[in-house]
């Protein structure tokens, strides 16, 4: 069976978004498609070619994907859903979440809870809200 990866989308700064994460968590970008790249779009508006068409990062055993929406599409944000992130050492989520807190809202800050040895939620300044685990499992 597969593993369920998370797809997010952008109104215009995918690609900005998914350099961060790259840099952010140490992942390796394996593709980043503007929709100007794609084959049929030569009639498509020149701001809308600039737009990503597809993005997809490594990182870990895991896979980020992206794009950003279409002339044309009505972008809601980002709602009702979170990226659940388990990183090994405390140190390091601590490190994630400070980054993604940079310009974000933090839900829940990052503590020691009962279930692991810490935990946080934060929206990062792209909209993406994220629930990062850290540590030891405790129960």
């Amino acid at each position: 069976m597969s593993p369920i990866h998370a797809y997010l989308t952008f109104d215009g700064n995918a690609a900005e978004a998914m350099r961060f994460y790259e840099k952010t968590l140490g992942g390796t970008m394996q593709m980043m498609m503007t929709v100007g790249e794609a084959p049929g779009t030569e009639q498509m508006p020149a701001d809308a070619k600039r737009r990503i068409m597809h993005a997809s990062l490594a990182y870990g055993d895991g896979m980020l994907m992206a794009s950003d929406t279409m002339p044309g599409q009505t972008y809601e944000g980002m709602k009702g859903f979170g990226v659940a992130l388990t990183l090994e050492t405390v140190a390091e989520a601590r490190r994630v979440f400070d980054a993604f807190a940079e310009g974000g809202t933090v839900s829940m800050p990052f503590d020691k809870t009962f279930w692991v040895e810490g935990f946080g939620m934060v929206t990062d300044r792209f909209g993406t809200p994220w629930l990062i685990n850290g540590g030891k499992p405790l129960v």
